[in-house]
């Protein structure tokens, strides 16, 4: 397992947001397709990260007195660009899987954006994928055991 490295186990096909995008819309698009961070993207190089906390943070409070119209106008007029983690941690295709999960671990972060010495977004690694690959492990133990 110690050989092991991100490019063979990410997540290649990563939904991404631009910074202009509403947090509605991002927000949106986390619960239609079951993910919880979005890397945010300009022209392929990867700029930032929003995910649903970030978000939620941002909403107004329940206790607000405004109506729920004026609540969703409010979001609407925020965007991604406004609230993402600027430069946040990453990793390469070539870092090894013990070193991306140390980092998600040291950071208490559940996922890290894949990019290329440019800087371009190449894939996502995710707490779901370092489940993926501890369950392959086992697979395998129980196969040779």
């Amino acid at each position: 397992m110690k050989d092991l490295h991100v490019k063979d186990w990410m997540t290649r096909r990563v939904i991404t947001v631009d910074t202009r995008t509403s947090l509605p819309d991002a927000h949106k698009l986390m619960r239609t397709n079951n993910i919880r961070r979005l890397p945010v993207v300009d022209r392929g190089k990867l700029v930032g990260i929003v995910t649903r906390s970030d978000i939620r943070e941002a909403s107004p409070s329940e206790a607000t007195t405004l109506s729920i119209w004026e609540m969703h106008y409010q979001l609407s007029k925020l965007s991604v660009g406004i609230i993402m983690t600027k430069d946040p941690y990453t990793v390469t295709p070539d870092t090894t899987i013990k070193d991306a999960a140390k980092m998600m671990y040291t950071y208490k972060i559940g996922g890290l954006p894949v990019v290329n010495e440019g800087g371009e977004l190449q894939g996502i690694m995710t707490e779901s994928d370092i489940f993926r690959i501890l369950i392959a492990w086992f697979d395998e133990q129980e196969g040779t055991a």
